[in-house]
């Protein structure tokens, strides 16, 4: 594993953070379920440090049901208000709202015949991870054109939550782009995990 003077500064010393540096941040998804999971959490970080979501995510996969998209469109008003008295999570009224209208977009983009959830996604990278090759903090961007195009297709079909810097944060996750520095020893293994 990296030393702490080898990451990526942004995950600092804290264990967790440095836990999802070094095993997930980067590595190419492209389960569709997992997928929908990751943009669930990253919508709800809005606002908020993606360290606060780390820390409350068994809680959202217990109060999201595995980040089962099927089912979690099906949920009502009352698992509304069961989330709403959740003290594990994230209680914005409108965050759980867009969490489960993004499960009823998600199964609209399954069920439309012309691919899966992953395909949308990552043909706005060209199904594969663009590395940028970052040298220094400064060199990071908020967001993209890619970022903007996937903001921009999620929001036609009805996904809320996903603004061009939230779908940035998401796409840098799950690995449609390398920005782990290239001083980063992560970043040659994420390098290597996009080639297959």
């Amino acid at each position: 594993m990296p030393t702490p003077s080898e990451r990526c500064w942004w995950c600092g010393t804290d264990p967790l953070y440095v836990a999802y540096h070094d095993t997930e941040w980067g590595v190419p998804v492209t389960d569709d379920r997992a997928l929908y999971g990751k943009l669930v959490l990253d919508g709800f970080q809005a606002g908020l440090s993606w360290l606060t979501i780390l820390r409350k995510r068994p809680a959202f996969e217990r109060a999201f049901r595995g980040f089962d998209p099927e089912r979690v469109a099906r949920f009502t008003e009352r698992d509304v208000q069961r989330l709403l008295g959740d003290a594990g999570i994230i209680r914005s009224r409108a965050k759980i709202d867009a969490a489960i209208g993004n499960a009823r977009a998600w199964m609209t983009v399954m069920q439309a015949g012309d691919g899966s959830f992953r395909d949308l996604l990552w043909e706005h990278v060209g199904h594969r991870t663009i590395d940028l090759k970052l040298a220094k903090p400064g060199d990071i961007r908020a967001q993209t054109p890619q970022s903007e195009a996937l903001a921009k297709a999620l929001k036609k079909r009805g996904f809320k939550f996903c603004g061009p810097v939230i779908v940035h944060a998401f796409m840098q996750a799950v690995g449609m782009f390398n920005e782990h520095l290239v001083t980063c020893p992560r970043h040659r293994a994420c390098a290597r995990l996009a080639r297959g």
